[in-house]
C-alpha cells in the first residue's frame, strides 16, 4: 500500500469528469470573452490584452515562447478584474494549464518572484467570493501551487488555507446531510402514502401495520435517501443538481487530499484541529464517496510516525471500525485497511503500537478481518493487509491482561457489559490502577458520564465508579476531587430506568464510606465521653 502514495494523484483518486466543478468548467471552456472591450475601457493594458487573445488562440505555442508574459497577465487579470464569468473563464484557462504540464506551476513561481508579485495573495483572495466555482477552482489552483511545485506555501497562507478547508469540510457535510435528511423524510412520506396507515390481511380484516412493518419502511426510506447520496452529482432535477448546497464537498476534499501529500503540510493541518473535522465528518452519514477521500486523508497522515502515534487520541479506531462493518464498497474497506496497518507499523514507540492494537480488538475488528478472510478481493494489498492485522490482532490477543482490556475499553469511550466490570477479583486487584497516569482512566469516566447520551455506556460509568470507591480506600476523596461524585448523582434523575439504578448504587457506595466515616467518629466521641465522665463519678 505504500507505493501508492507516490503515484501521481490521478492513480490514486481521480474524481470523475462527471463532478459539478468538472461540468461547470466544461461549460465554461466554450465561452468567448471580449478583451478587446476590456481594453478599450482601459480595465486591461494593450500588453495583457494581446497576451490573452494569443492565449485564446494558440495557448501551448505562445506560452512556450512568453512564458514569462503569460504568467504577469493572468496574474493581473485574477487580481484586477471583478466580473464573475470573467475570472472564470480566466481560472479554468490557469488550471488547463497546470494540469497540462505541472512543471508550469514552478514557472509560476519563478517568474513571479522575479516579477516581485505574490503567486499566493490573488487566489486566498478569491477564497472570500460568494461565486461557489470561483472560491472552490481558485482552492484547486491553489493546492496545485503548493504541491506541484518546489515552494511550499508560506506558513501564515498555509495555516488560512488549511482553515479553509477544513471549515469548507464541515459547511459542506452539514448541507449534505440535511439535504439527506430531506430527501430520507419526503421518501419515508411517499412511503407512507403508497402504503397507507391501514391495511387487511388476507381475510379481509382491518389491521394495523406492526412495529416491524414500520422499521422496514423507515429501513427503506433511509435506503432510498442513501442511493440519492451515492448517485452521481451529475443528476439533474429541473435544470440543477439534486443536492445543490453540498456540490462542491468532493472537490474540497480532493484540495486537502493533495495537501496532506507534503509532510510539511501535515502538522498544520493538526493544529487547526483538522483531524477532529474529519472524525467528525466520518461518524455521519456521509456517502461513500466522500468516505473514501476522508478516510485517505488520515491515511496520507499516518506516514508520519508522530501523527501515527497520536491518531487514535482523535477515536480514529473506533469510528473506522464501525464504516469497515457497515461498508460494501472495496476501495473503502481498502484504505481502512490500510489506515490500520500504519496505524500498527508507522509509531516508533511499540507499546503505541500495541494500544492500537489492542484498541482495534475492542473494536470488533478481528471479527471483520474473519469475515473479509471468506471474501475474494481482485487488490492484492488487501488481501496482504487482512493477512497481516489478523496475525497482528491474534498476537495482541494472547498478551493481553484484564486491565490492558479494561483500560482500552475505557479509551475507547464504548462501554459495554464486559465481563471485566463484574468481576470482583478484578476490581480488588485493579482499582488503584485507575490512580494511573494522574487519574487518566477514572477522569474519562467522569467525562463520559458527563457528556454520553448512551444509556449503557451512562450504566457501565456509574458502576464502574462505585467499584473503584468500593475497592480504594481514597476512591470517596479522589472522585469528589475531579467533580465526579456530584455527576452521579444527577443521574439519579436519568430518564432511563438502568442508568437510575446504577447511579443509585454507585451513590450508595459512596454513602458507604461517609457512613463507615461517621461511625468511627462516633465511636471516639462516645470513648472519650465515658473517659471525661468517670473522674466526675469519682468525686459525687
Amino acid at each position: 500500500m505504500t507505493t501508492a502514495l507516490y503515484l501521481p494523484e490521478e492513480n490514486i483518486d481521480m474524481i470523475a469528469a462527471t463532478s459539478v466543478l468538472q461540468q461547470q468548467a466544461a461549460d465554461i471552456r466554450t465561452r468567448t470573452i471580449n478583451w478587446a472591450s476590456y481594453m478599450q475601457s482601459q480595465m486591461i493594458s494593450q500588453e495583457d490584452y494581446q497576451a490573452i487573445s494569443a492565449l485564446d488562440k494558440s495557448r501551448a505555442a505562445y506560452l512556450t515562447q512568453n512564458s514569462t508574459q503569460v504568467v504577469k497577465t493572468l496574474l493581473n487579470l485574477v487580481s484586477h478584474l471583478s466580473k464573475d464569468s470573467t475570472i472564470q473563464y480566466i481560472l479554468v484557462l490557469l488550471d488547463d494549464l497546470l494540469q497540462e504540464d505541472r512543471s508550469r506551476v514552478d514557472l509560476f513561481h519563478e517568474t513571479s518572484g522575479k516579477l516581485k508579485q505574490c503567486v499566493w495573495g490573488p487566489f486566498l483572495n478569491l477564497l472570500n467570493r460568494q461565486d461557489g466555482f470561483i472560491v472552490n477552482m481558485s482552492s484547486r489552483i491553489l493546492a496545485k501551487f503548493a504541491c506541484w511545485g518546489h515552494e511550499t506555501m508560506p506558513k501564515s497562507d498555509l495555516n488560512f488555507y488549511l482553515q479553509f478547508l477544513k471549515d469548507q469540510l464541515a459547511t459542506n457535510s452539514t448541507a449534505y446531510l440535511q439535504e439527506m435528511a430531506q430527501l430520507a423524510k419526503r421518501a419515508q412520506t411517499i412511503i407512507v402514502h403508497s402504503h397507507g396507515q391501514h391495511g387487511k390481511d388476507h381475510h379481509g380484516n382491518q389491521y394495523s401495520p406492526s412495529v416491524a412493518m414500520l422499521q422496514q419502511r423507515h429501513d427503506l426510506a433511509n435506503e432510498t435517501y442513501r442511493d440519492f447520496g451515492n448517485s452521481s452529482s451529475d443528476q439533474q432535477q429541473d435544470g440543477k443538481c439534486v443536492i445543490p448546497n453540498n456540490e462542491y464537498i468532493q472537490s474540497v476534499a480532493r484540495c486537502l487530499q493533495m495537501m496532506l501529500r507534503v509532510d510539511e503540510y501535515r502538522f498544520a493541518f493538526v493544529s487547526v484541529d483538522g483531524i477532529s473535522t474529519l472524525i467528525r465528518i466520518l461518524s455521519t452519514r456521509v456517502n461513500f464517496q466522500v468516505q473514501y477521500q476522508l478516510i485517505f486523508c488520515l491515511w496520507v497522515l499516518t506516514f508520519n510516525p508522530l501523527l501515527a502515534a497520536k491518531m487514535n487520541k482523535f477515536s480514529v479506531i473506533p469510528i473506522l471500525a464501525d464504516i469497515l462493518s457497515d461498508c460494501a464498497k472495496e476501495k473503502v474497506t481498502r484504505i481502512i485497511l490500510a489506515v490500520f496497518r500504519n496505524l500498527i507499523e508507522k509509531p516508533e514507540d511499540s507499546s503505541v503500537a500495541k494500544d492500537h492494537c489492542i484498541a482495534m480488538v475492542q473494536c470488533k475488528v478481528l471479527k471483520q478481518l474473519s469475515i473479509l478472510e471468506q471474501r475474494r478481493f481482485d487488490d492484492e494489498d488487501i488481501t496482504a493487509d487482512v493477512e497481516y492485522l489478523s496475525e497482528k490482532l491474534q498476537n495482541s490477543v494472547q498478551d493481553l491482561s484484564s486491565f490492558d482490556e479494561y483500560a482500552t475499553e475505557v479509551r475507547s469511550g464504548r462501554l459495554e457489559w464486559s465481563p471485566v466490570h463484574k468481576s470482583a477479583k478484578f476490581w480488588r486487584e485493579n482499582a488503584q490502577r485507575l490512580n494511573e497516569k494522574n487519574y487518566e482512566l477514572l477522569r474519562i469516566l467522569v467525562h463520559l458520564l458527563e457528556t454520553s447520551k448512551d444509556a449503557i455506556i451512562l450504566s457501565v460509568a456509574c458502576f464502574d465508579i462505585g467499584e473503584y470507591v468500593r475497592h480504594y480506600p481514597r476512591g470517596k476523596h479522589v472522585l469528589e476531587q475531579l467533580g465526579g461524585k456530584q455527576i452521579v448523582m444527577q443521574h439519579l434523575g436519568h430518564e432511563d430506568p438502568n442508568v437510575r439504578y446504577e447511579a443509585l448504587l454507585a451513590v450508595q457506595k459512596l454513602m458507604v464510606h461517609n457512613w463507615e466515616y461517621l461511625g468511627k467518629q462516633l465511636e471516639k466521641e462516645n470513648e472519650t465521653q465515658k473517659q471525661g465522665a468517670a473522674p466526675i463519678a469519682g468525686k459525687a
